[in-house]
């Protein structure tokens, strides 16, 4: 089910739904290479860049923001006004809560704690 003023990128891929209708909410906007796996639920208003992948039955809530080459593990829920960081990964079944925050890395973590492990990670390779 695609709802009206969606636009989905060249080489994109949209499963029909298994158990569940696959849903891309209105005015979302798809970019090339993108794959939306069976009974995936898109919200409105939603943006996805370049080379990303939705498991099965994952949920993206409206108003989300999805950088480029972010893997979204099955039975996922991104909740509304979130934005996740270019080559995230969200592990199967997790919740991600927070408008207007900034989700990174692998497992996605807000960018803050991610910075945080980054600065100590520096710091031990300048030990050696």
């Amino acid at each position: 089910e695609i709802e009206d003023e969606v636009e989905i990128g060249a080489n994109s891929t949209v499963d029909r739904g298994a158990l569940e209708v696959t849903r891309i909410g209105r005015g979302t906007k798809i970019d090339n290479l993108v794959h939306v796996g069976h009974n995936v639920q898109i919200g409105e208003d939603v943006v996805i860049a370049a080379q990303t992948g939705l498991s099965g039955s994952a949920v993206i809530a409206d108003s989300v923001v999805i950088g480029g080459q972010v893997g979204i593990a099955d039975h996922v829920r991104i909740e509304a006004g979130a934005i996740l960081g270019a080559q995230s990964g969200i592990p199967s079944k997790k919740v991600i809560r927070g408008k207007g925050i900034v989700f990174w890395g692998t497992p996605a973590r807000p960018i803050g704690e991610y910075l945080k492990e980054l600065a100590v990670l520096a710091r031990l390779a300048k030990k050696e």
